[in-house]
């Protein structure tokens, strides 16, 4: 379903359908905002440090939106996903795991939950860096302000970032006693409470301490084990301690817990149907078969599928007995101090954070257990990071010149250990897969026989096959005995150093005329090594030589090549054998880089701002810490280890342009942003329902005639030169209405046009696309909607002369189609949505108490967060068969499942202020 129309009217009545001011005029001010104040319901101007130094939203020379506590609050966000319903360039979705999300900003982020690669979009929190957006999915207590920088960063930051920044600025203590209380109940027995209380020690040390639990049930039902899933089970608890012995100089403590004990995360059946290619030869068409033989294979082994029809029944079937509730803790503490000390200004951050993440699942998302991760202590994700940064800023020739030098020193160490296992049932459904593909079908097949094979079909292969018929069916019987082997412990050790220096500095050659430059150096460094230990000798048995009793000899025979090929491609898939057990890998990288910016602003009226900008940003390489990527070279081979550096993938750059203006009065504000961003060498993750595809996205200068969008990996290489291969430009639109009193208005628009170029190359070497990929030549990105509108609305009426107000409040966003797979299969699109938020309350005197009627997705909005290839649960697509056809993809067979996003919640919230 196309929604252009619907956007069009939407964006026309967008006065009437409005959204939280998150820029209010200078002219509406309450008293002067402090630099750590964000705007209010007076109406006071938001205050914002994106820049390093404290300045007015308006006259910030970049593409910022800056959101308060007071908006958050009203739209019902409590961590940072729920900022997407109030900036509308940003997205945020989480897939397998509340440990794993991405962040995009303008259509780009990294894609997938792949700890090797960093975030596109950086999150921090209160200067300190989080390593990967999943660490900021947490509760966050009360911040002043969230600011979501658009476009490269680096030139400021202590972290690079390529796509973009979420800088989140926390409530710091006060010396004046006070806090806040809060309790909101709602459907599906959510339970939520808040609270902080801050005040002195003494004149000159300051605290506060925030508090929240959560707990609510999962909106996903089990029908097999009688449970829910996605459920909420989360305690965050943050302390501060604030020491200024003068007014030039303070010290911030922060130390933060946060632990959640949730089952995450649950997925339903989106497309059980299997395509054909009805006419082979002509691409472009394709047919639906009346059964899929996938679906059909687990139904005779016993599988459901609650969802088959109507996947937002949220009805799941997961294997009975498999563990899925995993206990995430993330905890650090942090030291800020601030000197002012005349003629410039020193600011230290120092901080050490450590996350650790379980990973139990049933990975098939059914019940049939072909494939889980165990909760045996051994399965987790954990990050050790220490950071340090320094900025010095200060201001010369007659406050002409407004400078800053800084420098970041990172070191991480980041351990993921493993123990994927194929499930009890899989050697079955591997070898019914194998059998499936001869023919003919009914008269081989019987799940209750070894190996899959009815007495009718081993007398049907005997005829057929000969002499060769015991060897195939002899390895069929094999194959059905892959059950509950694979990785024991599997261990990926990264350790990271990254040092920095840089510079920002903003020279004013007029009064209203100002050029800003910036530069960074970054020096990366990385070393990699990883063990293995695997079970799995099944797989190796059936690789090796006829003499063993295997297929080898088989390969070499056109007649009985295929079959051989089917068992082991059907049924030992994702690299999971014992040839790896007991080796050992090694790698180590250093990379530098230099980035910077440059901005010139002209401030043409005292209401308006115009400015053109450029950045280079840079996100470092890395490891995809996957054995998939080792390639099958290393099964050949007993004794040698293998090339670790086939794990490796390469840095991504952007050279970034922007125009813009800035124009603010009485009533109304409007912010405008022309971006074009060029991605080399951009990181791309994709899963493939067996193993996962690490490759940097290039484009080569010469053209491939169309053999980056053929099914080979043979054609396709570039020799003559590679250039950017993702491509992002657009518009921003921003503004704000304040008719009246206790009245604001504000509209977001987003034109993200984010797609893959031509001539597509897997590196910067040149070589070839996967063929996995030959979907993505020229087209819109995954998860990048090219429109995007938000709107809403905050009343806040006096009631009389009783000192008490009201509050309606209303938001929504509104997403143009897009498709949720890096893959791009058709399967995995996702209509355009609206989504909305609504809050009515009544207030008393000054705020100090509040009751509150709460509504999120207040339309019960069905729409999903990522579609994916159900692992191992069959192969093909229907775009792959529409495009390829007979004979590589006469039949699409891939059942698809997805991360559905919550259905509609309500409740009621009491706040009490003192």
């Amino acid at each position: 379903m196309r929604k252009s129309a619907l956007m069009l009217s939407v964006a026309a009545i967008a006065i009437a359908v409005p959204a939280f001011a998150q820029d209010v005029p200078a002219a509406q001010q309450a008293p002067a905002a402090s630099p750590e104040t964000a705007v209010d319901e007076t109406g006071a101007d938001i205050i914002v440090t994106a820049t390093r130094r404290a300045e007015r939203l308006s006259d910030v020379p970049i593409a910022v939106s800056a959101v308060s506590q007071q908006a958050l609050q009203n739209s019902g966000a409590t961590d940072i996903r729920a900022l997407a319903q109030l900036a509308p360039s940003l997205l945020v979705s989480s897939t397998g795991s509340e440990a794993n999300a991405s962040a995009r900003i303008r259509g780009i982020g990294t894609v997938g939950d792949n700890p090797g690669l960093e975030s596109s979009v950086a999150v921090f929190i209160d200067g300190v860096y989080r390593s990967r957006t999943g660490s900021g999915l947490n509760d966050i207590g009360e911040v002043d302000r969230i600011e979501v920088l658009r476009g490269p960063q680096g030139t400021l930051f202590g972290r690079n970032a390529s796509a973009g920044l979420i800088n989140v600025i926390t409530k710091a203590p006060a010396f004046d006693f006070g806090g806040y209380g809060e309790a909101s109940y709602g459907n599906y027995n959510n339970i939520r409470i808040a609270g902080a209380v801050t005040g002195p020690i003494t004149d000159t040390l300051a605290f506060r301490v925030d508090g929240v639990y959560g707990k609510r049930d999962g909106f996903y039902k089990d029908v097999v084990n009688d449970t829910d899933y996605n459920d909420r089970n989360r305690t965050f608890v943050r302390g501060q301690l604030l020491f200024q012995p003068s007014s030039d100089l303070s010290v911030r403590l922060i130390g933060d817990y946060t632990y959640r004990d949730e089952k995450c995360c649950g997925a339903v059946y989106v497309d059980l149907r299997e395509k054909t290619d009805p006419t082979p030869g002509v691409p472009g068409d394709y047919a639906v078969s009346a059964s899929n033989r996938i679906v059909d294979i687990m139904t005779s082994m016993g599988a459901v599928f609650p969802s088959a029809n109507d996947p937002y029944n949220r009805r799941i079937a997961n294997s009975p007995g498999r563990a899925y509730s995993n206990k995430t803790k993330d905890y650090g503490g942090s030291a800020q101090i601030d000197w002012n000390f005349g003629g410039a200004s020193l600011t230290s951050i120092t901080a050490y954070r450590e996350y650790k993440a379980g990973g139990a699942s049933d990975i098939d998302y059914g019940s049939l257990d072909i494939g889980y991760r165990p909760d045996d202590g051994n399965n987790y994700r954990q990050f050790h990071t220490f950071s340090q940064e320094l900025r010095l800023q200060g201001s010369a020739f007659d406050d002409k010149l407004d400078w800053l030098i800084g420098g970041y020193y990172s070191r991480e160490k980041l351990q993921v250990v493993d123990n994927l296992k194929f499930g009890t049932q899989y050697g079955m459904f591997a070898a019914c897969r194998v059998v499936s593909n001869l023919s003919p079908l009914a008269a081989l097949r019987n799940p209750a026989a070894p190996g899959c094979l009815s007495a009718a079909g081993i007398f049907t292969l005997t005829n057929a096959l000969g002499a060769a018929a015991p060897l195939v069916i002899g390895n069929i019987n094999r194959l059905s005995t892959l059950n509950d082997l694979g990785s024991t412990r599997d261990v990926y050790n990264q350790r990271s150093e990254n040092f920095a220096a840089f510079t920002h500095n903003i020279f004013k050659v007029t009064d209203r005329l100002s050029i800003t430059a910036g530069l960074r150096y970054t020096r990366e460094k990385k070393d990699f090594n990883a063990s293995f230990q695997n079970n799995n000798t099944i797989c190796g048995a059936l690789q090796a030589g006829t003499a063993q009793g295997g297929l080898g000899g088989l390969l070499a025979n056109p007649a009985l090549a295929s079959t051989a090929a089917g068992i082991i491609t059907l049924g030992c898939t994702g690299n999971s054998t014992a040839a790896l057990s007991g080796k050992t890998i090694n790698d180590s990288l250093k990379e530098g880089e230099f980035t910077g910016t440059g901005v010139v602003s002209y401030k043409a009226t005292d209401a308006l701002m115009v400015y053109a900008s450029y950045s280079r940003g840079y996100k470092a390489g890395g490891y995809n810490l996957d054995r998939s990527d080792l390639g099958p070279a290393y099964l050949a081979s007993t004794t040698a280890n293998p090339n670790a550096a086939l794990l490796r993938f390469d840095p991504e750059t952007v050279n970034s342009y922007e125009v813009g203006f800035k124009y603010s009065s009485r009533r109304f504000t409007l912010n405008v942003a022309g971006f074009r961003q060029q991605f080399s060498n951009f990181q791309l993750n994709t899963f493939n329902g067996t193993n996962y595809i690490v490759q940097n996205i290039g484009s080569c200068k010469a053209d491939l005639n169309g053999a980056d969008g053929d099914n080979s990996d043979k054609t396709g290489a570039c020799t003559g030169g590679v250039k950017y291969g993702v491509l992002s430009q657009g518009v921003e639109i921003e503004a704000g209405f304040y008719p009246a009193r206790n009245f604001a208005v504000n509209l977001g628009y987003t034109l993200a046009d984010t797609k893959y170029r031509n001539n597509l190359v897997g590196s910067e070497s040149g070589e070839a696309l996967d063929p996995f990929l030959a979907l993505l030549p020229g087209q819109q990105m995954s998860n990048a909607p090219r429109n995007v509108v938000t709107m809403s609305t905050s009343w806040t009426p006096e009631i009389g002369t009783s000192g008490l107000t009201a509050l309606f409040y209303v938001d929504g966003r509104l997403s143009s189609d897009y498709n949720t797979g890096s893959d791009l299969f058709v399967e995995k699109e996702q209509d355009g949505f609206f989504l909305m938020n609504a809050r009515v309350g009544l207030r008393g005197p000054d705020q100090n108490w509040s009751l509150e009627v709460w509504a999120q997705n207040l339309l019960n909005t069905d729409y999903q967060q990522v579609a994916f290839n159900a692992p191992f649960q069959g192969a093909g697509s229907q775009s792959q068969v529409q495009k390829f056809g007979s004979p590589s993809y006469a039949v699409g067979n891939q059942i698809f499942s997805a991360f559905l996003a919550e259905p509609r919640t309500y409740g009621v919230t009491l706040r009490k202020r003192f």
